[in-house]
């Protein structure tokens, strides 16, 4: 199987930190955050890309598909917010050759008073890692 899980996630994350340091960011998804802002990076799907794979049933390549999860809680603000961290993840995602399937506010049935985003995000992956759009 062909992972990127990790690397993916501690080039993102670092780069998050760097830039929001008193950021909450997570590989697991999280029901209810107890730090703000939060973020939860996580793979969601790796399935064999069949196009590329060899008659002995190697995987050449494999479709990957990676769920965001961003949470505020502010009084004021909240939405600002996590449309803020999404955009930069957004445009660190887009650098890292991912295609964004989807992005939409999500309603968080715990706790109303809690801001989330929820972006989805697709991309093919190498055996040597090389990430690819397409």
């Amino acid at each position: 199987m062909i992972d990127v899980e990790t690397e993916l996630f501690s080039e993102v994350s670092s780069k998050v930190r760097e830039r929001y340091p008193n950021i909450n960011m997570t590989g697991e998804y999280v029901k209810s955050p107890s730090d703000f802002p939060c973020v939860s990076l996580v793979e969601v799907d790796n399935a064999t890309f069949r196009n590329t794979q060899t008659t002995e049933s190697q995987e050449n390549h494999v479709v990957v598909m990676y769920e965001l999860n961003v949470y505020s809680n502010k009084t004021k603000g909240k939405k600002a917010e996590c449309k803020e961290i999404v955009a930069f993840i957004d445009e660190l995602l887009m650098e890292l050759n991912f295609t964004r399937i989807m992005l939409e506010p999500v309603p968080n049935q715990d706790n109303a008073t809690i801001y989330r985003m929820l972006g989805r995000y697709r991309a093919i992956v190498s055996k040597n890692k090389t990430i690819y759009r397409r």
